[in-house]
């Protein structure tokens, strides 16, 4: 029988069926109302589990086996290089994609090579040391290495999503990360793809350096042809990706000096909340909670009310970690990671509320660098409430949600530990309604998910870093600043992504437009 390879088809298999290629076939087989023996050889090509209705399944898009994509190594790159300011996602994809066009790339890191940086994360959990330019948010591979790996995206460019996740599954990732709905890497894993990944770079002559931090950027007629390092080593090159995080405050700073005109943009705050792990898992997956089959349960809460500005979970860590992702010792920021197993006791995710253009403007804040400003408000305001040494402020979400202080909290997977207090003053110090918008939600919230609202659940501050609070506008069409020929904003610093995999889709695109191909 023929199947037209680029046809989908969706089978479902409950959790005792049998987890093999046979039972795949046979269930498109009985779909079809033909024999197993005449259907082609089948693929997986998307896996999820369902839990909806009270009846636990998963969820598998299938169809004919295509024919695979040919490996190939990258060309040997010549010519002028392109400085590329940033060695996380964006700035490694698109020096990659240089490569394959066979464009030279100089791509500079603040911070420290990924294996390195475990030393200075150390230094932030056990001992509360930061280190300004190797972090949780700097370093090699960006603040995705080691806050999770998660590939999600709400891209629905197919082909390009396909190949991010081809090359990184080239490059070490486990091949499970080409069907899965929720595809995902792990903190533990990620680090070995992203030394992979540089040494294809390296092989085929691009150059990548560390602890290179940019001071400013070379202009000369009215074009960007390179970056000044704070070491006062001079970079040049035929253009500039800044492909910077949402983190890299003084690179905003250093683009203003240069002309570029900078802009605010939405952008979201508040905490993370924690629950135990088996608590979500029977909230998820009912009666079927703890089978064998089945992973550490995932979740994705939403409340809008009628004026529009409700709150949102970010970043889940089903079986994950709450780490601590400041980049300045005086202030706090916390995140979430998974390694791959996904077998911490706990869940975790962040809870935030949208912060708008209009709230900057009534706060009467810098019409450009008030979202940087309520960020740096918010983070100090949670290192007081900690008490130092990068203990986090934390109140039960029971409290919270009747306005108090917690007296004690409940154990958790943050190394650096908490400070029992009102999490509610600590987000009220940006002088926005955030706790207040968080409680409301909190109801909706219980609804979506019975039993959400516990008193084993606690919120833990702050949850800052969500997106950069600042936009550097580009041209729609080539992609470079208006206000510079030859600089390229890229990505999450420069308000164009939000993940992994969409700031490595920015940094194709990026690539794409430098060697003159469309970008979309």
């Amino acid at each position: 029988m023929y199947l037209d390879p680029d046809r989908d088809f969706t089978v479902e298999l409950g959790l005792d069926d049998p987890d093999d290629a046979d039972a795949v076939v046979r269930a498109l087989a009985t779909q079809l109302d033909v024999a197993p023996a005449e259907l082609p050889p089948i693929e997986v090509r998307k896996r999820s589990v369902d839990a909806r209705r009270g009846r636990v399944k998963f969820h598998l898009v299938v169809g004919a086996v295509t024919p695979a994509s040919p490996v190939t190594t990258l060309p040997a790159v010549t010519g002028e290089p392109v400085i590329i300011v940033g060695g996380g996602p964006a700035g490694l994809f698109c020096a990659y994609e240089l490569a394959r066009h066979g464009v030279r790339a100089i791509l500079v890191d603040r911070g420290k090579p990924v294996q390195a940086r475990r030393r200075d994360l150390k230094g932030l959990t056990q001992h509360g040391v930061v280190d300004p330019d190797s972090n949780y948010c700097f370093g090699e591979g960006g603040a995705g290495t080691y806050s999770d790996g998660k590939l999600y995206t709400r891209s629905h460019k197919r082909g390009d999503v396909r190949d991010v996740i081809e090359t990184l599954v080239r490059h070490g990732a486990p091949a499970g990360i080409l069907v899965d709905a929720r595809p995902h890497i792990g903190s533990n894993k990620l680090p070995k793809v992203i030394t992979a990944l540089r040494a294809s770079l390296e092989a085929a002559g691009s150059e990548v350096r560390f602890d290179a931090r940019v001071v400013d950027v070379i202009v000369h007629a009215g074009r960007a042809i390179g970056v000044v390092l704070a070491s006062g080593v001079e970079l040049r090159g035929r253009a500039v990706v800044m492909a910077t995080g949402h983190s890299a405050r003084d690179v905003h700073a250093l683009l203003g000096r240069a002309g570029v005109k900078l802009v605010a943009k939405a952008f979201a705050m508040g905490v993370r909340i924690e629950h135990p792990q088996p608590l979500i898992d029977r909230i998820q997956y009912g009666r079927f909670a703890g089978h064998a089959k089945l992973p550490a349960a995932p979740y994705r809460l939403a409340y809008t009310p009628a004026d529009g500005r409700g709150a949102f979970s970010f970043c889940m860590c089903p079986g994950g970690w709450i780490v601590p992702a400041s980049t300045e010792q005086d202030g706090l920021v916390v995140n979430g990671m998974s390694l791959s197993r996904r077998d911490s006791p706990y869940a975790n995710s962040g809870l935030v509320v949208a912060v708008e253009l209009a709230d900057l403007e009534r706060a009467k804040l810098d019409p450009v660098f008030g979202g940087i400003e309520l960020q740096r408000r918010l983070e100090v305001a949670a290192a007081v409430a900690g008490g130092g040494q990068l203990r986090a402020p934390a109140t039960r979400a029971t409290d919270f949600v009747r306005g108090r202080a917690s007296s004690t909290v409940p154990a958790t997977s943050y190394e650096p530990g908490l400070h029992a207090t009102d999490i509610g003053e600590v987000l009220d110090a940006t002088g926005l309604p955030l706790a207040a918008r968080l409680r409301e939600a909190f109801a909706a919230f219980d609804q979506q998910m019975r039993g959400y609202l516990t008193e084993e659940a606690v919120l833990v501050g702050v949850e800052s870093r969500t997106s950069s609070p600042v936009r550097v506008p580009r041209d729609a069409e080539t992609l470079q600043s208006p206000d510079l020929a030859a600089l390229y904003p890229c990505a999450e610093g420069a308000g164009y992504a939000g993940g992994i995999v969409s700031a490595a889709l920015d940094g194709i695109r990026v690539a794409r437009a430098i060697v003159g191909l469309a970008s979309d």
